[in-house]
């Protein structure tokens, strides 16, 4: 019997240890949660906090969009981005360079085309292999309905931004629009058109990369320069365009004043 009791009382003591352990192993894992939980929240917060180009909070894969514009840009299928640079780089030169016209290079791209499976048909009784299969080309309907659509939306914005302009309303924003068209008519002069696009696409298939890729270095320099250029600004504001009314009817109240 004292066996017994005593064998009960042992396995009662075993319990009450394991659920005291328990409790502390509960205790500990729910602090180290805890603990865990609230660096991830000083880890986001400070993420937050740091400063980011152009304002952004998010990734510059879906500042782009996130599709595959996103990823021709970062150079997510290096083959498929590197052949469209190297196409654009070949027609600049071929147009820039060579001096070649478009119609030329139409012209002679078809005879080349043409000529060579017009042989290779003929010659395919001769050398006895197949002939080649030519697919049969249609433009979809669809595509081209979204391409237009998109494209009328986007003339119909442009479009309200100069009424808006030219209706005298903001007289500050109507001299930075004379300012920035102005400059672009200095930049066309020195080069032309053909040029400005293929350095406009060079610098989006280069400046967003390397961004991405060492934008930890950038944006620091990025958050100093964008503090001096606030100073400027304000100076210039305080100085210039505080002065400048901000439409010809507050212009004509001054005067009459």
């Amino acid at each position: 019997m004292s066996d017994h009791e005593d064998h009960k009382d042992e396995s009662l003591m075993d319990k009450i240890s394991e659920k005291i352990h328990g409790h502390h192993k509960d205790d500990s894992s729910s602090s180290s949660s805890s603990s865990d939980s609230d660096d991830d929240n000083k880890i986001s917060a400070m993420k937050a906090k740091v400063f980011r180009l152009f304002g952004r909070e998010k990734p510059l894969h879906n500042v782009f969009g996130g599709g595959k514009l996103a990823d021709l840009l970062l150079w997510k299928d290096k083959k498929v981005s590197g052949g469209i640079l190297g196409g654009v780089t070949v027609i600049w030169f071929l147009f820039e360079v060579l001096e070649y016209y478009l119609l030329s290079l139409v012209c002679h791209s078809l005879i080349l085309t043409l000529a060579m499976l017009f042989l290779w048909s003929n010659a395919s009784t001769f050398i006895k292999k197949s002939p080649p299969k030519v697919p049969d080309v249609a433009i979809p309907e669809k595509p081209v309905i979204e391409i237009v659509s998109s494209l009328r939306i986007e003339i119909n914005r442009g479009l309200a931004a100069i009424h808006q302009i030219a209706s005298g309303k903001d007289l500050k924003k109507f001299l930075c629009v004379i300012a920035g068209l102005w400059f672009v008519s200095i930049i066309s002069n020195s080069c032309n058109l053909l040029t400005l696009v293929y350095i406009l696409v060079v610098l989006l298939f280069t400046v967003p990369v390397a961004y991405d890729k060492y934008e930890d270095k950038i944006d620091p320099l990025a958050e100093k320069a964008m503090i001096e250029i606030k100073k400027q600004y304000a100076v210039l504001d305080a100085k210039v365009l505080s002065k400048i009314p901000r439409s010809v009817k507050e212009l004509k109240e001054k005067k009459k004043v």
